[in-house]
């Protein structure tokens, strides 16, 4: 029996090594294609620091700074608030010098950029760079503006919805041989069903746990109708793991 991870590359890989040492079988369905968008800085603010909701903007823009020399600008000395643990070790392996980790989701950070200005660690009156993908869950800029943050929003990276399901994951639902699907974000959850559903599988990928990063991912799920829907206590993904167990030891049980 197999875990089918729907994380995008490269993340699902460490996702998959970490299931495996615990003594899963993975199967790898990523449902939404990184694509980089060309980084044009056209804005003359000063920046006084960076914003970032997740690593693969950092994975985006960190070598478009480099090639273009626009680490000149001091972008990478800059403060960068980091919406968690996983996006803050790509800051840092990127170069940039000083990263504050926030608690895992956009409220967080948004709360973690206040806090900041509060104890006078960021200076209000400087423009923030929220270096962001093409489809946002929430207005954190418009969040922040309305807090009295000046905030210019680059949009660096897109993730595409794939529309198949890989040959090996539709004949392990056909066999029964999937327990659990693991989902980190609304879209992908959204792009698995369309998927299952144009596959002709989604009786069968509805029917077992479905394990979620967060309750607004779990939402999607049984909006869908699938019955055994668990959100992870803390959107991490060691809190994800923790609910996937929970959900084998319910089915065993």
């Amino acid at each position: 029996m197999s875990i089918l991870v729907t994380r995008p590359h490269p993340d699902n890989e460490a996702t998959a090594k970490n299931l495996r040492a615990r003594g899963h079988a993975v199967l790898l369905a990523p449902m939404l294609k990184f694509e980089p968008v060309a980084f044009h800085d056209e804005s003359e603010a000063d920046y006084g620091a960076i914003i970032v909701t997740s690593a693969n903007a950092i994975r985006a823009v960190a070598p478009q700074l480099q090639d273009l020399g626009l680490n000149n600008l001091g972008l990478f000395e800059l403060p960068l608030f980091a919406v968690g643990e996983h996006t803050a070790a790509a800051a840092r392996d990127a170069g940039f010098a000083e990263v504050i980790v926030a608690g895992g989701d956009a409220a967080a950070l948004r709360d973690k950029v206040m806090q900041s200005a509060r104890d006078k660690v960021l200076k209000k009156k400087g423009t923030l760079l929220y270096l962001a993908g093409a489809d946002l869950s929430r207005d954190l800029g418009g969040e922040l503006g309305a807090e009295g943050f000046s905030v210019v929003t680059q949009t660096t990276y897109r993730m595409t919805p794939v529309k198949i399901l890989p040959r090996d994951v539709c004949d392990g639902f056909a066999a029964h041989g999937i327990e659990a699907v693991l989902h980190y974000s609304r879209r992908s959850a959204r792009a698995f069903l369309d998927a299952a559903r144009d596959e002709g599988v989604e009786i069968s990928a509805l029917a077992i746990p479905q394990c979620c990063l967060s309750e607004t991912v779990a939402s999607v799920l049984r909006d869908a109708g699938a019955s055994q829907v668990l959100g992870a206590a803390t959107p991490d993904e060691n809190a994800l793991f923790d609910t996937l167990e929970r959900a084998l030891r319910t089915r065993l049980a």
